[in-house]
């Protein structure tokens, strides 16, 4: 595979960058301040995170798809993602912040208990996240705020509490600018398209594929309340392919994604659903010509 920096807690990113370290469990990094520039790298995630930039590096990618972004904007990953760009030597000089948290923090809060609320940490979601001036204002108070309070405090119970309320005031700036952005998308992109995707992610979610296998045409017509034959017309009308071809686009679009987290095929295999790993070894090549040894081989060369 290629060469992954493996986020394991939000310090390996600092120390990366040569950032401070200001508490076990939560990295705030302020680029403005890396006067050596920043070291890119291609992250294995084990964390969450917000980068925070005016103007992000071109040719992101974000598990095995490039990243859209623009500028004053926000990206969001989360633990299981692996996202960046590879290192080639060059440093760059990057203006905003990066804020990476370990799950562990989020243990027992109402955070922990709503964080799969916001959506824009799906990888699914390939879009940076566009502020208005005064969101960007307001989150660039708030992580100083923030990063004070780690300077200046000693780990507590309370110093948590506060953390975690900072936290979510930030994530509710970006789940604002989400809601605006999915409003333009919403305009563009038909109903059943949108609701046929969330079921997908729904059912991986919740884990359905461990009981059930892969989903199904029936299973998510009769979810969407459609007959079979005319949700499949609606998806073909929408897409040019079957709804069968949906899903199973959708099903290697993640396989691949988990292959690069460093997952055997046996283990992609059962994750997804499949009763036996030569089944999916058979779609996967049906679907992208090579078989997912040889897509494993490709990524490390």
């Amino acid at each position: 595979m290629k060469k992954l920096l493996n986020v394991q807690n939000p310090n390996v990113y600092a120390r990366h960058l040569q950032a401070p370290e200001l508490h076990p469990l939560i990295s705030v990094i302020h680029f403005d301040e890396l006067e050596h520039g920043v070291r890119t790298s291609m992250n294995s995630y084990s964390v969450y995170g917000l980068f925070i930039q005016r103007e992000f590096p071109q040719n992101l990618s974000y598990g095995i798809r490039p990243v859209k972004v623009s500028d004053w904007s926000v990206i969001a990953v989360a633990p299981g993602q692996i996202g960046g760009k590879e290192d080639d030597g060059n440093p760059l000089f990057l203006n905003g912040w990066a804020v990476l948290w370990s799950p562990e923090l989020m243990s027992k809060t109402d955070l922990e208990a709503h964080i799969k609320e916001y959506n824009f940490f799906s990888y699914y979601f390939t879009d940076s996240l566009p502020l208005e001036p005064k969101e960007w204002d307001a989150i660039d108070k708030l992580l100083s705020g923030l990063r004070e309070e780690l300077r200046s405090h000693h780990d507590s119970s309370a110093l948590r509490n506060i953390i975690i309320g900072y936290l979510r005031l930030i994530l509710d700036y970006c789940q604002r600018a989400y809601w605006r952005l999915s409003a333009k998308r919403d305009a563009a992109e038909p109903d059943v398209l949108k609701r046929f995707h969330s079921l997908l992610d729904q059912y991986y979610y919740e884990g359905r594929q461990a009981q059930n296998g892969l989903p199904t045409v029936a299973y998510c017509a009769s979810k969407m309340a459609y007959s079979a034959g005319y949700f499949g017309d609606l998806v073909k009308q929408a897409t040019g392919a079957s709804a069968k071809e949906y899903i199973q686009s959708y099903i290697i679009r993640l396989a691949k994604n988990i292959l690069m987290s460093g997952r055997s095929i046996s283990e992609t295999a059962y994750m997804l659903g499949f009763d036996y790993p030569h089944h999916f070894t058979r779609m996967f090549k049906n679907k992208t010509g090579i078989t997912p040894s040889e897509y494993m081989r490709g990524q490390s060369s």
